[in-house]
């Protein structure tokens, strides 16, 4: 197979959909990796780099998308990359449908074979592809909570964790997944005081026991999200529906109510944001304040740090890219129904009943248009 990876071109976007080991591995399997020049030099690999592993480098990602029957990229693509596929083309990326209905329709037109990383599943109903991006996005959220609260940013002007003889922030995580686990765990290290929100009791077992009771786990409601959010200095954001967009579980009117100058790093902004409040922010211009209150919502937050981001995402994807690449991928999609759930868009239907729910769209089962 033919495998294309253009540069990425969202804004401050440095990820690249494979790093030169990955595509060493493809190139031994006997595939052809074209790269579109400079894709790699965010995260420091020169295009000689890539062509020592195998690779071709090609001027431009209209050439990179005229060679490959596979894109592979981090982030959802732009519009100008949208109008480059064409049909039965395979693209696999980081879609994010669900609050995008632009995209989806560009998508649906373009007739091409559409792959989210964020809802292929496991054995244990798990998102491995969403996962690393997850740890890295929920470690990154205290970071950029911390700096959120900073005085300078219209924060409270608090440190985390105090200091002796001074009381810890408040800190309250919404979600108790990977997101949530990820941003208690960095909190905790911090010396904050740190109270996880969410309604599965196992999960809540389970962050209390590593957490040997160095978190407070209290089941989510909507009266205990209002009591602990107007409690809070600083709320993270992790809830996921998969393939859904994210529930509002923060109201307009509970952000009016909470103390001045406390932050929301909403993690969910991907899938459209937790908060009633939050609107998709760049690494340019990461904040903003509603209320009195500084929200923090960059949709790609794992680019700020692009090297660690890229290696994580790569260590997960790479086998399903070898799947996709050696079978092909309608036998690829029937041998592996967790890659099957990663189908969004095929030959212009939708295929994800959550993005079709969200979007008020037709729904296909994916195996029913595979097997056709």
């Amino acid at each position: 197979m033919i495998i294309g990876v253009p540069k990425e071109i969202k804004v401050h976007e440095y990820r690249v959909g494979m790093v030169p080991a990955s595509v060493k591995e493809l190139v031994s399997h006997g595939h052809s990796v074209y790269v579109e020049t400079q894709a790699g030099t965010g995260i420091g690999f020169s295009d000689e780099d890539y062509v020592a592993v195998g690779a071709e480098i090609l001027p431009t990602a209209a050439d990179v998308f005229a060679k490959a029957e596979m894109i592979v990229k981090v982030k959802e693509p732009q519009a100008v990359e949208r109008a480059m596929l064409r049909e039965g083309q395979i693209l696999f990326t980081y879609l994010h449908l669900a609050p995008d209905p632009e995209q989806t329709h560009d998508l649906i037109n373009s007739k091409a074979v559409c792959i989210a990383y964020e809802t292929v599943t496991d054995d244990k109903g798990q998102l491995p592809l969403l996962a690393p991006m997850s740890e890295v996005a929920g470690r990154m959220s205290i970071q950029a909570g911390a700096f959120a609260l900073e005085k300078s940013r219209g924060g409270r002007g608090m440190l985390l964790g105090g200091v002796p003889g001074v009381e810890p922030a408040k800190v309250v995580v919404i979600g108790g997944g990977v997101v949530g686990a990820n941003a208690a765990q960095m909190a905790v290290g911090l010396r904050a005081d740190v109270t996880i929100l969410d309604r599965n009791i196992d999960v809540l077992r389970s962050l209390d026991a590593q957490f040997a009771g160095k978190v407070k786990a209290v089941y989510s409601t909507k009266d205990a999200i209002e009591k602990h959010v107007l409690d809070a200095d600083l709320v993270i954001g992790g809830v996921l529906v998969k393939g859904a967009a994210a529930p509002k579980l923060i109201t307009a009117d509970l952000v009016k109510r909470m103390k001045p100058g406390a932050a929301i790093v909403d993690v969910a902004i991907d899938q459209g944001g937790c908060a009633e409040t939050s609107h998709a922010t760049t690494h340019s211009e990461p904040t903003y304040i509603v209320d009195d209150v500084v929200h923090y919502c960059v949709a790609n937050m794992p680019g700020a740090v692009a090297r660690t981001s890229t290696f994580a995402l790569n260590n997960a994807t790479l086998p399903y890219i070898v799947a996709l690449a050696n079978k092909g991928y309608k036998q690829a999609l029937l041998d592996d129904k967790h890659l099957m759930n990663g189908l969004n868009v095929f030959n212009g239907q939708i295929t994800c009943e959550e993005v079709s729910e969200a979007l008020d769209l037709p729904y296909v089962a994916a195996e029913d248009v595979i097997v056709a």
